[in-house]
This record gives structure tokens, sequence and C-alpha cells, in this order.
């Protein structure tokens, strides 16, 4: 294993984490944040280096591009994880049993936890930001999309690791050939869970071939359903928002849902869309109620139009009967992420919200929402659509796990 020094190194640095001080990782994570911003013009040099490599009609380029206010807002997150509660330590429960043996369940953190992502730099400084918080150690296994980036990010907080007095070696970037891929999947006994964030191909492979924990953050196939009681603004404003504020992410919207009735509130919802070319794969009945959209960005939706992640100016729209077909749709395509649904109807919201299963689920709002720090939970290390250990956005708590911590007096058990 060529990555075996590493592994084996940040192992030994998670224990360091153990004796760190919250008032360090607060000072650590601010100075990281402050030589972010110092250093924009080189970041954003290595940045174009990897830019300049991939075709800008990639949906994954927009992802990978770091910009002066992009990386001024990863600063921003940083101070904004500082400030947060540090979850290491907290007592979840407390108990005196009747033999007098004395109980507390306490918060620990994961330990080694690595990462498997795409071209998404902003990843790197939003994993170590978590991690460091939460009292972890971290391997990061960027894609060779955004190595340049990934190593200059890498390289400028290991620099101020080693100024502020911590071991470097709780932050390991892996090489990005697949080779390392692999190896972190089959570190046993050095990374205790691993996370894959990406396209839905990475994490179906990481799932099958990984021999550690994994946490699933899958693919957002994302819905939002038009009831028949919808307000129409709301639907309007919502729809457009969902869809259009910005597509290669994966809460934004790929799927509309609409109720018969409101067939005829389509081209109003359609109209903002024909600013951002939105490419409508519309069924039968939403074909023909588009009234004055676009030709060349109308065509008719088959099989493959719907339970498509699109991350692009693309949307399919499927017409409905009620709300048990809007429900089924969803539940025959929905990749568990986000769904939403526009309605006035409290009965209607409430069998929505119950019957959606899903990790995160909006009555009259956009699924744009589904972010960490949106939640309030400052930056997030992914979005988990899994039900076991964490769901939903991942952020402090859901990098940490618990133990026992019991206390006697000379007890002994007959």
């Amino acid at each position: 294993m060529k990555c075996l020094s590493q592994f084996q190194n940040v192992k030994e640095a998670a224990r360091s984490m153990s004796q760190v001080k919250k008032a360090d990782i607060v000072d650590l994570l601010n100075a990281v944040a402050d030589e972010a911003e110092k250093n924009i013009e080189s970041l954003l040099i290595e940045n174009k280096k990897d830019l300049d490599r991939m075709d800008s009609n990639d949906p994954k380029y927009d992802r990978l591009k770091l910009t002066k206010d992009r990386i001024e807002g990863i600063a921003g997150e940083m101070r904004n994880v500082a400030q947060l509660p540090f979850p290491i330590g907290e007592i979840l429960e407390e108990k005196t049993l009747d033999n007098g043996l004395k109980l507390k369940k306490v918060r620990v953190p994961l330990g080694v936890i690595g990462v498997i992502y795409e071209a998404r730099p902003n990843v790197t400084f939003d994993v170590f930001a978590l991690c460091m918080q939460s009292g972890n150690a971290c391997v990061l296994k960027g894609s060779s999309d955004a190595e340049y980036s990934n190593k200059a990010i890498v390289s400028l907080i290991h620099g101020v690791l080693k100024a502020k007095g911590f071991n470097s070696e709780v932050l390991q970037l892996l090489p990005p050939d697949r080779s390392a891929a692999t190896e972190l999947m089959n570190a046993i006994g050095y990374v205790d869970i691993l996370i894959p964030r990406g396209s839905q191909g990475l994490i179906n492979s990481v799932r099958e071939n990984a021999n550690i924990p994994v946490i699933e953050t899958g693919a957002g196939i994302v819905h939002t359903y038009v009831d028949a009681s919808a307000d129409n603004k709301k639907a309007i404003d919502v729809v457009v928002n969902a869809k259009t504020r910005r597509v290669s992410v994966c809460n934004a919207l790929d799927c509309l849902v609409i109720h018969k009735d409101k067939l005829a509130l389509l081209p109003q919802i359609l109209a903002p869309m024909k600013a951002f070319d939105v490419e409508v794969f519309a069924d039968e009945d939403a074909f023909e109620a588009a009234g004055d959209y676009p030709t060349q960005l109308l065509q008719k939706a088959d099989e493959e139009s719907f339970g498509t992640e699109f991350l692009a100016h693309k949307m399919s729209i499927k017409t409905v009967s009620d709300i048990d077909e809007a429900l089924d749709h969803i539940y025959k395509f929905s990749s568990k992420h986000s769904e939403a649904i526009i309605a006035e109807d409290a009965t209607v919201i409430t069998q929505f919200f119950n019957e959606v299963d899903a990790a995160a689920v909006y009555a009259n709002a956009s699924t744009a929402y589904t972010d960490g720090a949106q939640f309030g939970l400052g930056a997030e290390i992914g979005i988990s659509t899994q039900k076991l250990h964490a769901r939903g956005p991942m952020a402090l708590r859901e990098l940490t796990s618990y133990k026992w911590l019991v206390t006697g007096d000379g007890h002994t058990r007959a």
C-alpha cells in the first residue's frame, strides 16, 4: 500500500486531538480563514490550472470553479464553524443504577474520517473545519480534476497547523489517482468512517467496494409537487428558485410534479426559465400546456426523463390527478434527498410530510435550503440519504459517536 504511511500517520495524529482545547481550535480555524483570504490570488491561479483542463460545459465545471467571492464565502463559513458549540464531551445521558454504579454517556469523535470527493475544492476546506471542530482527523481523496486546487489548499492549511503547534498529520491528502481511492476503501484499522461525495457512480462504487464503514451521501433526484391548492405566486417563486439558483448542486430541482388543475399556471412557471435556457422534458399534458415556451427548449418526456439528476439547466414535468399519484411518482423515482410540496391545504401537506421518505421534506419552500449552513449547522461534510447513524446535512454532531463512562466503588458482579 503506497498510502500506508499516510494512514499510519493520521491514525497516530488522531490521538493528539484528545488533548486539544476548544480555544485552540477556534484560533486555528480563524487563522486558516484569514490565510485563505490573504492567498486568494494564488489559490485562483492553481484553480485555473484545473479549470483549463475541463470543458466549461461539463456540469462539474461550476463546482470546480473558485472565485474571490466563493473563497471569501468559504472563509466566512470556517469562521462560523469555529463559533459553533464544541460537541466533544457533551453528556448525552447520566444515571446511577440501583447497585450504585454511575453511568455517563458522552459524545466522542469518530476518530479518522475519510472522504472521497470529485471536483469540489471547497470540500477540502469544509471537511477540515468540521473535522477539527468535532475532534477528528481526516484523510481526503480528491479527484484528478481538482488536483492543483486541493494541493494548494492543503498546503495552506498545513502551514497554519504547524504555525499553531498542531500535528499537521491530522490532515492527509492522498494522491489523485484511483489506486489511492481503492486503498482508502480498504484502510481497515486506520480509517473509522468513509464518506463519498459526488456523482451517483462514485457513491455506488464506494458503497459496493469499501471494506470500512460508509455513510452514503446520495445523489439528489429532487421533486417539487404543485398541488391543486397551491398559491400561484408561491408555486412560481419556489419552483424557479429550486431549478435555477444553482443547477450543479444536489438540492437543485429535477422534476416538477404538477396537479392537472394547475396546468394553466405552467406558462407562468416556465416564463422566468427562458432567461436561463432551461430545457424542459414534459409529459403529454404538460407539453400541451406549456404555452409559448421556446420550441428549441421544449421536448416530450420519455422514461429517461424521470429519475435523473440533471445537474444542468434541464427539468422534467409530470402531470398527476391527485396527491396520491404525486406520491406514487416520487416514491418510484426519489433518491431520498429532498422533496417539496407547494400547497395551502393543510391535510395534503400533512399527508406529504408523513408519506415522503426523504432526508429533507419541504412545504412551500425551495429545496435549495438543504444545506448545512442554511440549517444552522455551519458548513456540511455531506448530505446523508441513508438512515443509519446520520440523515440529511451532516455537520458536527454527525461526526461524533459516544462512549459510556462507568464509575464504581470496588463493584464486582456475581
